[in-house]
């Protein structure tokens, strides 16, 4: 056996070998890098973005500066504007205590005896009612808060913050809230007096509610409390949360520790329209009240960071209209003070489908029958001794809400066909510039299952300032008696 004698070599090839590893890993390293700049920052719980995010920098914010973002986010209390509420009484939400200083939000809580409280009562179903600023007993109770909450909302992605609570009985939450429905991420408490509630300084309670009329409590649809062991006003954590189509995810510290889905909660999982993001601190009853010894303290967040998933659907950001689940928004025109999250009342914000006097017999939002969300459209048929009674049923869309560029799409919508002899067209119809997109031949369609309907469509303009959608279901292609329900949900446009 040859011996290999000329070791100096050897280990100069060693050497140079692992040198140029090393070389190329840094040069692997550095790409990374390079690339993770690029795409902005990501998920605690998914640093290698394996979902695909994209950071949506109008939500999002890294706090930065001297002051809060007022483009960004709605002050409570700003110029005497207050949306929804005032705080939970006997602390009331003031401007002065939202503070941007060291990178970081700070949201006050103090103790201000000599503060102008509002002469009004807040009261919050069983947690109790109470005037600002002052107990319930009538002893002086002059707690001041502060609350922000985003000007933008939206449909679906992952929310995180980074913070720390207030070492007192006050809370800290990261919270939601959208056309009948709020995902409180969490709500945290410093230093409860009541140890034995369902928050603790080392407990995390995350909840949502179905404020669908009658907007009564109980509206919780689930919760999750958990045991962190750690007190949440010592240091800061990373909290988050997933929210799609039909699940639910809640992150610590870039961890999972709950998943719910539309199949555990059925027709009670209503988180299916865009949502604005709250950061608040509010008084709790049962968790005991702050003292004027343990203020201030402030609630404090390094970043708030949304992020959403790129999607082909030029609808996608009104995909919950589309889907028939609730409103779309004009953004441009602001909310409402006074917008409750049960309202379905119209205006230059929220704007809905209608469906016309002569219509409503046949066509309406249906809860219950759905392919996405909740909700769909329903034709609701007619009898033997029945015929259709209008020329054609139509549900519009507000004038103004399809805004599309020249060029060729694709235009698609989920129907549900029961047995019986259907409709043998849907027209959907493009109002400005005229469009009208007829699906054919419907009843050959497969029944009692959810199925694709599509066409290509050419729009030879862009769309005018009013342009909407319309789905109309017409007299001539109905049979003339014993026609059968249907469904349609989802509807799409895509290039």
């Amino acid at each position: 056996m040859k011996r290999y004698t000329n070791y100096p070599l050897f280990i100069l090839l060693i050497v140079f070998a692992f040198s140029n590893f090393s070389c190329a890993q840094k040069v692997i390293e550095k790409a990374k890098q390079e690339s993770r700049e690029q795409i902005g920052p990501l998920p605690y719980s998914d640093q290698n973005n394996e979902g695909g995010w994209v950071l949506n920098e109008e939500l999002s914010d890294e706090f930065k500066g001297t002051e809060i973002d007022t483009t960004k986010w709605f002050v409570e209390g700003l110029n005497d504007r207050y949306y929804i509420w005032k705080g939970r009484a006997p602390s009331q939400f003031v401007p002065h205590n939202v503070i941007v200083e060291d990178d970081k939000l700070k949201l006050r809580t103090a103790w201000e005896p000599d503060y102008g409280f509002v002469k009004e009562t807040y009261g919050d179903g069983n947690m109790g009612t109470s005037q600002y600023g002052i107990y319930k007993d009538g002893s002086p109770m002059p707690v001041t808060t502060a609350g922000v909450l985003t000007h933008k909302r939206f449909l679906y992605g992952y929310m995180e913050v980074k913070s720390k609570v207030g070492n007192a009985a006050i809370t800290g939450a990261f919270w939601a809230i959208g056309h009948e429905q709020e995902l409180d991420v969490y709500e945290l408490m410093g230093n409860p007096k009541n140890k034995k509630g369902n928050i603790r300084e080392d407990s995390y309670l995350a909840t949502a509610h179905d404020w669908s009329p009658p907007a009564q409590r109980p509206t919780k649809i689930f919760n999750h409390e958990l045991d962190l062991g750690f007190r949440t006003a010592d240091d800061f954590h990373v909290y988050g949360a997933e929210w799609g189509v039909d699940y639910l995810k809640l992150f610590i510290d870039g961890k999972m520790v709950r998943h719910f889905t539309q199949d555990q909660l059925g027709t009670s999982f209503v988180l299916n329209n865009p949502m604005e993001i709250w950061l608040d601190s509010e008084i709790f009853f049962w968790l005991g009240l702050p003292h004027a010894e343990e203020l201030p303290v402030d609630f404090e967040i390094e970043y708030m960071r949304v992020w959403q998933k790129p999607s082909d659907n030029l609808l996608a950001s009104d995909a919950a209209f589309y889907g028939f689940e609730g409103p779309i928004l004009f953004e441009e025109n602001g909310r409402p003070l006074t917008l409750l999250p049960e309202s379905s009342v119209p205006d230059d914000y929220q704007k809905f489908w209608t469906i016309d006097e002569g219509s409503a017999k046949y066509l309406s939002i249906a809860y219950g029958d759905y392919y996405k969300g909740v909700n769909s459209l329903k034709f609701a048929g007619f009898s033997k001794t029945e015929n259709l009674e209008v020329d054609k049923a139509v549900a519009m869309a507000p004038a103004g809400s399809l805004s599309l560029e020249s060029g060729d799409y694709k235009l698609s919508a989920k129907v549900w066909l029961d047995q019986g002899v259907v409709a043998d067209k849907i027209h959907i119809v493009l109002q400005n510039p005229k469009l009208e997109v007829t699906f054919d031949d419907i009843r050959s369609l497969p029944r009692r299952e959810w199925v694709t309907i599509e066409s290509k469509i050419t729009r030879t303009e862009a769309s005018a300032i009013d342009d909407a959608i319309s789905i109309e279901i017409r007299k001539e292609d109905l049979p003339k008696t014993r026609a059968a329900k249907f469904f349609i949900d989802d509807i799409t446009i895509k290039n």
